[in-house]
């Protein structure tokens, strides 16, 4: 299995890679050993295209049997006009499709045993280290933001029923997740398809919603008692997330809201057919700060978007000095096939699309440095992702992140002199002695 994109395409690979143990198969560490590869693309920019492209391309160079899944695989005639020796060709999250093309590909030899393999609700294959893992609610996506095409290629808004979710992070975290990362392209709209529609869970009913999710979720306990780490990603800035804060402040929630800003100057926003753009977002910032002072509010920007003018970026800038966000990535204006905004007038030019890129992450970087800088000699929660090999002294060394810091996105904390029990999964408080721009320093105790 290649997997490429997003959180959500690693779900969908977990699901796929599930279903296939519950039929006999096991997974190949290499493409060699493999009897068939599963590509699970991404199709969101064309530079994401490109990149899926290229490991189709080497699956078939190194091994010649490829199946391709995933967003990329709404676009089947290009795939197999570049490469027509593909097995077969399946769109995101067609998990029943991808299995019979294996199955046709390389028939399954199933054991006595099979059936007591647990199915994806229940448990199965991860791709994420044991402590921490992606929960998925919904499929889709019901806006129409003039740059993305994810409706498209991933249909209108499905969510899942609200029991068969806390089913899922219920047994994750009986079998070791520490962190759940709650993960849809638009969180704050989860159970709008289904009307919020009410399960019984735990003897009281319980909404398809995001708040009722949220605490919900903020109930869960390892099998040590203690409270795993639930952050919220995609969530986009409606009303009802005022809601989950106090459950941040109650310790229930980490204090992490992901909000896709995408820009702040109205003009723009509104080109981009973004919703919420009339919110008062700083006020609420400040709200939210008031009743939760270590809440990390993560987001990502687009520079050079047809119409911005130098007004424009230069309000995003200033705004970004307001509210003082404490994780940014930026993104250039890239044109997808598909999206309304290839249509709009007054495309920004390259060169300046590369020189505001510059400038928005020497402003993000100098926020992100201040505010890391402001926790040294603090002592904060820290999960550990990976522990290292003495050195020559005998020093062993240890990578982690706070609760500031969702895996592969944002930042770490760097441990030195950690003990020789330390695991991947742990929680220790670690007093900050050193920060950059991006990353803490530190030691247990």
């Amino acid at each position: 299995m290649v997997s490429l994109g997003c959180p959500k395409a690693l779900v969908d690979s977990e699901r796929i890679l599930t279903r296939l143990r519950a039929d006999g198969y096991a997974m190949s560490p290499d493409y060699e050993g493999a009897d068939v590869v599963v590509v699970n693309t991404c199709g969101f920019l064309d530079s994401a295209k490109e990149e899926s492209l290229e490991a189709i391309g080497e699956a078939i160079a190194e091994n010649g049997r490829v199946i391709v899944t995933g967003c990329m695989g709404d676009e089947a005639d290009v795939i197999r006009a570049r490469f027509p020796e593909v097995l077969a060709v399946t769109g995101a999250h067609q998990y029943e499709q991808v299995v019979e093309a294996v199955h046709e590909a390389a028939p399954p030899t199933q054991g006595p045993f099979v059936d007591l393999i647990p199915q994806p609700d229940e448990g199965g294959i991860k791709l994420t280290p044991r402590h921490y893992s992606y929960l998925k609610i919904s499929e889709g996506c019901n806006h129409s933001c003039a740059f993305c095409i994810i409706p498209h290629l991933r249909g209108k808004l499905a969510s899942r029923r609200i029991d068969a979710v806390l089913r899922e992070a219920e047994k994750l975290v009986a079998a070791g997740t520490k962190e759940l990362l709650v993960i849809s392209q638009d969180t704050s709209a989860y159970g709008v398809d289904i009307r919020h529609q009410e399960q019984m869970w735990k003897g009281s009913p319980v909404r398809a919603h995001m708040t009722d999710l949220a605490r919900e979720l903020g109930q869960l306990r390892t099998p040590q008692g203690e409270t795993p780490w639930v952050r919220m990603h995609y969530v986009y800035p409606y009303p009802h997330v005022d809601a989950v804060i106090p459950l941040m402040a109650e310790g229930l929630l980490t204090p992490y809201l992901d909000i896709p800003f995408q820009h702040a100057s109205p003009k723009v926003l509104k080109a981009m057919k973004r919703p919420a753009n009339e919110a008062k977002v700083l006020e609420r910032i400040k709200a939210w700060r008031q009743i939760v002072p270590d809440l990390t509010i993560r987001s990502s920007f687009v520079v050079g978007f047809p119409g911005e003018t130098e007004e424009d970026f230069e309000y995003l800038l200033d705004w970004l000095d307001h509210a003082q966000l404490d994780r940014v990535g930026a993104f250039r204006f890239e044109p997808v096939a598909g999206a309304a905004a290839n249509d709009l007038p007054d495309q920004v030019p390259e060169a300046l699309k590369e020189e505001r890129y510059a400038r928005i992450m020497e402003v993000t970087e100098r926020i992100s440095a201040a505010k890391l800088q402001a926790k040294i000699g603090r002592t904060l929660p820290v999960i550990i992702d990976e522990v290292g090999e003495p050195d020559e002294d005998g020093d062993i060394g240890a990578t982690g992140r706070s609760q500031a810091d969702a895996p592969e996105i944002d930042g770490a904390v760097y441990l030195r002199n950690v003990p020789v029990t330390l695991q991947p999964g742990d929680i220790v408080q670690v007093t900050v002695e050193d920060a950059d721009a991006h990353d803490l320093f530190g030691v247990i105790g």
